[in-house]
């Protein structure tokens, strides 16, 4: 079955590169697939329409979310080319991608926040609404249980066992996995899905099912979008002075770094953040050299060159 149309002016963009510049199939379907990322992200506002932050927040998530740079760099290449022509055609006011740079390699994995960031972070939401129960809920889901951003959209309120201290997450590849909620997670969620919490802003009729089932709702009733947990995460590391250093997944990167630290198992991390490859966990942790030398110190048997030690 194809896919949905793209807006109109998109899909002019997508027939000049046809027709004007004599593009191949494939690279057509390439532009297609990351213009249609970008459309989704855009979440209804037109492409005209658009400014250089949301441009900028837009390169942000797709370099949060662990593509590589080639593929990042792939898709603004789109992006901008879109612009460019609606701009040229006078169909846009101006070009919000002028100024747009591509992507730079990364310089490293995140640094995780230290657990006095994470406890200025948790305490800085004012939970004495709904808004505010439902933002301590996610918060500290996206610490307590290392889920990925994209994880914590899809939930539904049939994934949360509140009795079992349980949540299944539906990772990469559709793989689901069973994370256990620590007390002060569990506690926040139990608030948010009791009355004066997700009740507050369930609408009178849903618009879709998939937003009745879920357990994050936005302020329209419908489920809560990457973009609005960003916002999340974004409004209270203000409040807490470290949103500078503060992403979804640097939340995730000091749960597992946290962990780790307090002496928890590599395979047992790599079960929690969903990770295929053992490899992939010992990247992701960046387990410290002080951490490493602490536990072989303590582990052993000649590491303090004692007398008798054989």
């Amino acid at each position: 079955m194809a896919a949905d149309p793209l807006p109109f002016d998109v899909e002019e963009f997508l027939t000049h590169l046809a027709i004007e510049k004599g593009r191949s199939t494939n690279t057509l379907n390439a532009y297609r697939l990351d213009l249609r990322r970008y459309v989704e992200f855009l979440d209804g506002t037109r492409v005209t329409m658009v400014d250089p932050a949301k441009v900028a927040a837009f390169r942000v998530e797709l370099e949060e979310r662990g593509l590589a740079r080639s593929s990042v760099n792939r898709t603004l290449t789109a992006v901008r080319g879109l612009h460019r022509f609606l701009f040229a055609e006078g169909i846009a006011p101006h070009d919000p991608t002028a100024d747009i740079e591509p992507a730079k390699l990364p310089k490293g994995l995140p640094k995780a926040l230290s657990e006095t960031d994470i406890i200025a972070l948790l305490e800085a939401v004012d939970a004495s609404d709904a808004f505010g129960v439902r933002d301590a809920a996610i918060l500290e889901l996206l610490y307590g249980t290392g889920m990925r951003i994209s994880e914590c959209v899809g939930l539904s309120l049939d994934d949360i066992d509140l009795d079992g201290a349980l949540i299944r997450v539906t990772g990469k590849g559709n793989k689901q996995r069973l994370v256990p909620l620590g007390r002060l997670a569990e506690e926040t969620l139990r608030k948010w899905l009791s009355p004066g919490g997700r009740a507050e802003l369930a609408p009178e009729s849903w618009k879709h099912r998939s937003d009745q089932m879920a357990v994050f709702l936005n302020h329209r009733g419908g489920r809560l979008s990457r973009q609005g947990i960003w916002g999340v995460v974004r409004k209270h590391g203000l409040t807490a002075g470290i949103a500078d250093k503060l992403t979804p997944h640097v939340l995730r990167h000091s749960c597992a770094t946290h962990m780790l630290d307090h002496g928890a198992d590599i395979r047992t991390v790599q079960e929690l953040l969903g990770h295929a490859s053992i490899s992939t966990t010992q990247l992701y942790t960046k387990v410290s050299t002080d951490l490493l030398v602490r536990a072989y110190a303590s582990a052993h048997p000649r590491a303090t060159g004692k007398p008798g030690a054989r």
